[in-house]
């Protein structure tokens, strides 16, 4: 089951981004986002705003890093780099390019403690769910890296208090069950949401899909979500935010009061739409039993 987007608006702003010319997608003044390959990037912070004056929100696939420092010199300014780097999560579409970027810019990453483990080289992720969302990219899913990566001497915790280090007006709120330490971000005063995978607007099961970009309303990616009763009550959670604009971890950016309406459907009908019928995890859900990483 799926929950159509057909009548729901694109957040991109074309004219804006055909005149910037920086080879991303504005959605606010100050929040672009750029595609790599099967992922979204998002660049917080206003255009020509110069050096350590932004943020990068994830980091995209392995190989992926000089196209987003060319992304970031053209809309922030020459050889620019950001006060930090911040996650959603650490797998590997969203921070294959993390200890590159990290290293050549010597800046601080900061992430959610249970994602600490595939952050710092003590733990992979558990192995994805290759059987379930019935797509080529599933299929494919063994062989993708499950990490860890290692990028210690600049891993932060993100505050406790909510605060979003050098976002201001933004918080971050905890959503599991894609990840142990899933988080997105929201900013009430234009109820802009960063909702990284905790739902995405395409079909990221599909190769077809995901070339496409067709946009669609749709629980985590499939093959690597290892907690579904924590994924269905963070979809809720961010349902209840009404958002405005949501950019999600894949597919397109959305806005309006239909796709408002389609996040309450998948948050609704979370198990018919998101849920895969059979899958490991579905039957065994991975729980936090140590403090710090799913266990199966």
């Amino acid at each position: 089951m799926q929950v159509s987007l057909d009548h729901a608006e694109i957040a991109d702003a074309p004219k804006v981004d055909q005149e910037r010319h920086d080879s991303t997608h504005e959605i606010r003044p100050d929040i672009a986002y750029k595609r790599l390959a099967l992922v979204n990037v998002v660049f917080q912070g206003w255009p020509g705003a110069g050096n350590r004056q932004w943020v990068l929100i994830d980091a995209g696939i392995p190989g992926m890093a000089d196209s987003i420092i060319a992304a970031a010199d053209n809309r922030f300014c020459e050889d620019a780099r950001p006060a930090a780097i911040i996650l959603t999560h650490g797998h590997f579409d969203h921070a294959g390019s993390l200890e590159t970027l990290a290293a050549r810019w010597d800046v601080p990453v900061y992430a959610h403690l249970l994602e600490f483990p595939y952050l710092n080289g003590t733990a992979s992720y558990p192995p994805p769910d290759s059987d379930v969302g019935g797509g080529i990219m599933s299929l494919l899913s063994p062989l993708f890296p499950r990490g860890p990566v290692n990028v210690s001497p600049w891993l932060k915790a993100l505050p406790e208090n909510g605060h979003v280090p050098f976002m201001d007006g933004w918080i971050w709120i905890h959503t599991p069950g894609h990840s142990p330490g899933h988080v997105s971000f929201w900013r009430e005063r234009d109820r802009t949401l960063i909702a990284g995978d905790a739902f995405i607007t395409t079909a990221q099961e599909s190769a077809y899909a995901v070339a496409t970009q067709h946009p669609e309303m749709h629980g985590p990616p499939m093959f690597y979500t290892q907690n579904w009763d924590d994924a269905r009550e963070s979809v809720r959670k961010l349902s209840a935010l009404l958002p405005e604009y949501v950019i999600t971890g894949h597919g397109p950016a959305m806005r309006g009061a239909e796709t408002r309406e389609a996040l309450h459907m998948l948050a609704d009908h979370f198990d018919e739409i998101a849920v895969p019928k059979d899958g490991y995890y579905v039957k065994h859900p991975a729980s936090i039993k140590d403090g710090s990483a799913y266990k199966t």
